[in-house]
């Protein structure tokens, strides 16, 4: 009678992704690092476990320099992606804070291995996540590693703290001024130089806003080659770095550093700071000078004379009739008109009457005996360059341009007319072609 001999099953395929971890970047240049120890290990384990079907794939998941108490890993990003994508069967770490240091975060990765029916395998801790026992264990193995993440943590944290108290430097963002040798903070002698300037200038200026526009027309750049803009401008007026401190969360501490402007003037800045900014602003506006005064005419022939009105915390400036004034709101049909409209309009004249042919020409033949060797096409360029040119002045270089070049404005009720001062046009090329070429030198 023939023998019958029982089939053996064949163990289905497991195709394993081996996961590997370092938090630090240290030592990752040696020809066989940590992560290279944990894979060797890994491929040993999943080797041995050939007889149930178990093949490593290719692809490598390795995070070098990256921490466990966070997702944000792109090697474990892309695990994640081909676990989802139906890739892999059994997900294997030399140790299972190589995965996650963090109960929280680790409880969302099991949650996607049992949705897409994965195994975990640790090399070095040997448990099975399908039963309960399997996840208890897991989970008291986390929090003592979440525990140990939290300790190293607080030791940093503590010694960082310390190191600040001394006034040590402890790395980060480097300020404006300042360069970094053997770890300490040493002056770069131009960059102070411009660091002082800014200060200085803004205890004259008293604006933030006047100020890095000015300093952004003549190309005064970050260390990033960004244009200063007025948020650059309030961080660095309030780094106490400048005055030989070292801050840690709010606390200023002497540092090792050696300063770069005086407390005097440090203290002198922060008086203008303390200030409310719309009282600063207040001010700046109050100080600017009227663009149309001595200018502007009303219907009746009359002078028409800047003043301004408050509601509030907003200031609401007009030119009112010399006869209004004088006589009555009946003296003149335009009695009052707001000065922001009215000198917007006489601007968008100006540029239209600028690019004429007409006083192209004119211009030229005027400043011609004045400017030796002066072209057409270079009059045109500086009269043309009042447009690009116009916002990037102070509102009192804006104020003697008008004074130069406009000889009469006239309001009537059906619109405006302006006069152009034809003597003056000469001067304004000359003054053109010097403000333009100011931010191009700088730069």
């Amino acid at each position: 009678m023939p023998r019958r001999f029982k089939r053996l099953a064949t163990p289905r395929r497991q195709r394993c992704a081996i996961y590997t971890r370092k938090s630090s970047e240290e030592g990752l240049e040696q020809e066989f690092n940590s992560l290279d120890a944990q894979r060797e290990a890994c491929e040993a384990y999943v080797a041995s476990q050939k007889p149930e079907g178990w093949v490593p794939i290719r692809d490598r998941y390795d995070d070098g320099g990256f921490s466990g108490g966070t997702l944000e890993r792109p090697a474990l990003k892309r695990l994640l992606a081909d676990i989802e994508a139906g890739l892999i069967d059994v997900v294997v770490v030399y140790k299972i804070d190589r995965l996650s240091r963090s109960l929280m975060d680790f409880a969302k990765l099991v949650e996607v291995f049992d949705r897409c029916g994965v195994t975990f395998v640790s090399v070095t801790q040997s448990f099975n996540t399908t039963t309960s026992m399997g996840r208890l264990t897991l989970n008291i193995l986390l929090s003592f590693a979440q525990f140990e993440r939290e300790v190293i943590g607080e030791r940093i944290r503590d010694k960082f703290a310390a190191s600040r108290k001394r006034g040590m430097w402890m790395g980060g963002f480097v300020p404006l001024g300042y360069e970094v040798r053997d770890r300490k903070l040493v002056i770069n002698d131009a960059e102070a130089a411009t660091v002082r300037m800014i200060f200085e200038r803004f205890v004259e200026v008293g604006s933030a806003t006047a100020l890095a526009r000015a300093l952004a027309a003549e190309g005064v750049r970050t260390r990033r080659g960004r244009l200063v803009d007025k948020g650059f401008l309030y961080k660095l007026l309030n780094n106490r770095v400048y005055i030989g401190h070292a801050v840690h969360k709010g606390t200023a501490y002497p540092g090792e550093h050696e300063a770069i402007i005086t407390c005097a003037l440090w203290d002198k800045v922060h008086g203008i700071l303390r200030e409310s900014p719309r009282v600063r602003a207040g001010r700046t506006r109050a100080a600017t000078p009227a663009l149309l005064k001595g200018l502007i005419f009303g219907p009746t022939g009359c002078a028409m004379t800047p003043t301004h009105t408050r509601r509030g915390d907003k200031l609401y400036r007009y030119y009112v009739s010399q006869s209004v004034l004088k006589r009555g709101a009946d003296a003149c049909p335009v009695g009052r008109v707001p000065a922001a409209e009215i000198e917007g309009a006489v601007v968008d004249q100006l540029r239209g009457l600028l690019r004429a042919p007409e006083v192209i020409v004119g211009t030229w033949r005027s400043a011609r005996p004045e400017i030796d060797g002066l072209s057409e096409a270079e009059v045109r360029e500086a009269l043309e360059g009042l447009d690009p040119l116009w916002d990037e002045l102070f509102p009192a270089e804006q104020a003697r341009i008008v004074q130069l070049l406009v000889e009469r404005v006239e309001v009537g009720i059906a619109g405006l007319k302006v006069r152009l001062r034809v003597q003056g046009l000469a001067r304004m090329v000359q003054d053109l072609a010097g403000i333009a070429a100011a931010p191009r030198r700088a730069a």
